[in-house]
């Protein structure tokens, strides 16, 4: 189902740039954490910018944390991108799509892991339950 989730995400109509490798290894924080810049683009293109999220968010929580905190963090996500989007009727519409897409982009994130490394500790409960939501809607 990996061609059926990436056809999900790749029908986004909100679209921007996306790191694709969102990992926290790839970020540096400023030492008071007010600044914070992205590294190692190589894999930089257009797409859902859920991907990024789904990806950072699995780098750097645990399965349980990931659980407790998901509306939380996805709140603040989409509270700084409304003060990005000039119009709010447009951020709606952004936020109503990428909440959608948000599980097909962990199950896209559980499938990389899968392929790359069937052991890696980032394959979790949290992850694994997404796939499965993912999988009953395909």
């Amino acid at each position: 189902k990996a061609a059926s989730i990436d056809d999900v995400l790749n029908q986004a109509n909100f679209k921007t740039l996306v790191h694709g490798d969102a990992k926290l290894a790839n970020f540096c924080f400023s030492n008071n954490n007010e600044s914070v810049a992205a590294v190692d683009f190589q894999y930089v293109g257009g797409g859902c910018g859920m991907k990024d999220v789904a990806y950072f968010l699995g780098s750097c929580l645990s399965s349980k944390d990931l659980e407790l905190h998901e509306e939380e963090l996805l709140n603040y996500y989409f509270e700084i991108m409304r003060g990005q989007v000039t119009t709010p009727f447009k951020a709606d519409l952004i936020e109503k799509e990428w909440r959608r897409l948000y599980p097909f982009a962990c199950a896209d994130f559980t499938r990389f892991l899968l392929g790359w490394m069937p052991t890696h500790h980032k394959i979790n409960d949290y992850n694994l339950e997404k796939l499965q939501l993912v999988m009953s809607q395909l």
